[in-house]
């Protein structure tokens, strides 16, 4: 046995310098090669190590230990006792010993051949193979879930926060940031995203990979799909709905803005950023203008990148920023004094997120996630019908729909209708946030397993209701539009793209029946025969299908919707009546 472990050292990749000296290095190990070899036995018991041991520490270790700190930021000794404890678990292996042994075999030749005479290189070789295989560990450690709230808390207001802005403003790295400010992503998950973002030269980027989770994201920077997260404050639990700025995925920006409460406006202060995302062609102009259409009542403004060189949290060029702003979302139909709030921050170094800065003296208002807290509770009709427009749905042991519950309450084993096919389902669990819960009240973000229905049946715009108050479906009704942006008139027979909560049809304005009066809001007597832009009217629209639809009088988040047409957003409006189908 004495001589198996014997040889076993002899094999491992320690430098063969520290065994034999540097000097007889090189000639001692082409002669002991083959007769360490031949007298190897290969059918030898596999080596059980005693765990209970202490841990053995070569004595070249404990220097070079020392001097190369442990990869994650954790002392030293740590790393030192991964190095060491790995070959004994590789031995451990019981059961295709043969096949392993030889392949083992075969690669630590390999080392032995690679370094040609310096040992000390071999050394570090293999403290690097140790290092390689703390990472692959940290790799495979799930993500930490967040702990869900002791069932006797009382229950936090719900918030939906949609991040919005020009493509590349920097939306998904303050959701990160935010993240990880309040304790919902660890240091060392982002430690590895760092690592990772590094590797693609894109270290800057490693921040918005806790919200943009495929791969095509990643890799090229852009949010396509709305991202979810969630974070908790001392009153509120909050939803980051993280959208897409980028001109293409503007749908699923409206999209996650009809489930907003409130949206975040983030621009860049940068030189050049700023205004590219502002003029005409800019998304921070279509991105205000539909979450008002939206339904968002409030507007933080998130003036981002201020740490930036050609800014340095200058006042100048953050007011230049505002004095731009303020007209254009007035005129959107923001108030100034009540409804918008201006703040400066960094999102990359997470300045003015959670705590004040030092470097901006002239900012004396609450940092970002304070003045979340500090806003005052939305308004919202627990005991009104039940009204769930479905986000999105998948199969997942049954029928599983998502939603934001705009009114009414949502228990387990609750009878609903889904709207338009008229379908009863059962709710068989109900998930808030990701957390189970037995009922659900407005304003909450939903996963619903139904029982009765079919996931092939249902579409996203398709709204569940209470069987006593069904909401309304047809194809035609009245609208007032405003029209936005369109190079030239707009006549009865004009088809456009419809986005109404979160339902998308395509629709025909089949007749335009009056002009309106913007200041007086005085109906024109006679039927105008076309519409231009900034013009108001009212007309009567007809969708390909059936959709779910209110009059905004009555429910206001399923009353409003924008026309899109050739990748821009046309005209915004709401809807005045419906019309019946004629027999």
């Amino acid at each position: 046995m004495e001589r198996n472990v014997k040889l076993l050292v002899t094999v491992q990749c320690w430098p063969l310098a520290v065994l034999w000296g540097p000097a007889a290095a090189a000639p001692a190990a082409a002669a002991e090669l083959p007769s360490a070899f031949a007298a190897l036995n290969v059918n030898a018991k596999p080596f059980v190590p005693n765990v209970n041991a202490p841990v053995f520490v070569p004595s070249f270790l404990q220097t070079s230990a020392v001097e190369i700190p442990a990869s994650d930021g954790r002392s030293a000794p740590d790393s030192r006792l991964e190095v060491s404890l790995t070959p004994p678990v590789e031995n451990g292996a019981t059961e295709a010993d043969m096949t392993t042994e030889e392949e083992t075999w075969e690669q630590k030749e390999e080392q032995k051949e690679e370094p040609g005479g310096g040992g000390g290189g071999g050394g570090q070789e293999d403290l690097g193979g140790g290092g390689e295989m703390m990472e692959e560990e940290e790799e495979e450690m799930p993500m930490p879930k967040v702990a869900p709230a002791p069932p006797d808390a009382p229950k936090k207001e719900h918030v939906n926060v949609v991040f919005i802005g020009h493509v590349d403003a920097g939306k998904s790295t303050i959701g990160g940031q935010i993240m990880y400010l309040t304790g919902m992503v660890d240091k060392r998950t982002l430690e590895k995203y760092e690592r990772e973002a590094k590797e693609k030269n894109r270290e800057t980027w490693y921040l918005s990979w806790a919200l943009d989770t495929n791969q095509e994201e990643r890799d090229k920077g852009k949010t396509v799909e709305v991202g979810r997260a969630y974070f908790e404050t001392e009153k509120k639990h909050f939803t980051i709905l993280d959208a897409p700025g980028h001109k293409s995925f503007v749908p699923n920006m409206i999209g996650g803005a009809s489930q907003a409460d409130l949206a975040v406006l983030v621009i860049s202060a940068r030189k050049g950023e700023f205004e590219t995302g502002f003029e005409k062609g800019g998304q921070t102009r279509e991105h205000a203008m539909l979450a008002k259409t939206a339904g968002v009542k409030h507007l933080i403004v998130l003036v981002n990148k201020m740490d930036d060189p050609t800014v340095n949290w200058s006042l100048e060029r953050y007011e230049e920023c505002k004095e731009k702003l303020v007209p254009f979302l007035k005129k959107v139909g923001f108030n100034p004094k009540k409804d918008i709030h201006f703040m400066p921050c960094s999102g990359l170094t997470g300045a003015n997120l959670k705590d004040p800065v030092p470097e901006c003296p002239w900012y004396t208002g609450l940092p970002f996630i304070a003045h979340l807290d500090s806003l005052p509770n939305f308004t919202r009709s627990s005991d009104g019908p039940v009204r769930l427009p479905i986000v999105d749905k998948y199969k997942d042991m049954g029928t599983v729909i998502l939603g934001k519950l705009e009114s009414g309450c949502i228990s387990k084993a609750q009878q609903l209708v889904m709207m338009p096919n008229r379908h009863t389902v059962e709710v068989l669990s109900l998930l808030s946030d990701d957390v189970e819960t037995d009922d659900a009240g407005p304003g909450e973000n939903l996963k619903l397993r139904l029982k009765g229905i079919e996931e092939e049946e249902i579409l996203p715009g398709f709204i569940l209701c209470s069987p006593d108050n069904l909401c309304h479906s047809g194809r035609t009704f009245d609208a007032q539009i405003v029209i936005i942006e369109h190079k030239s008139i707009i006549c009865p027979g004009y088809n456009a793209v419809l986005h109404i909560h979160t339902c998308i049809e395509e629709v025909q304005i089949t007749a335009l029946i009056c002009l309106v009066d913007k200041k007086t809001g005085e109906k024109s007597k006679t039927r105008p025969r076309f519409v231009k832009q900034d013009q108001v009217c009212i007309a009567r629209l007809r969708a390909a299908g059936v959709i779910c639809l209110e009059t905004f009088k009555d429910f206001p988040q399923m009353g409003r919707f924008t026309l899109r047409d050739e990748g821009k957003t046309i005209a915004i409006g709401k809807v005045l009546k419906l019309v019946p189908e004629k027999d």
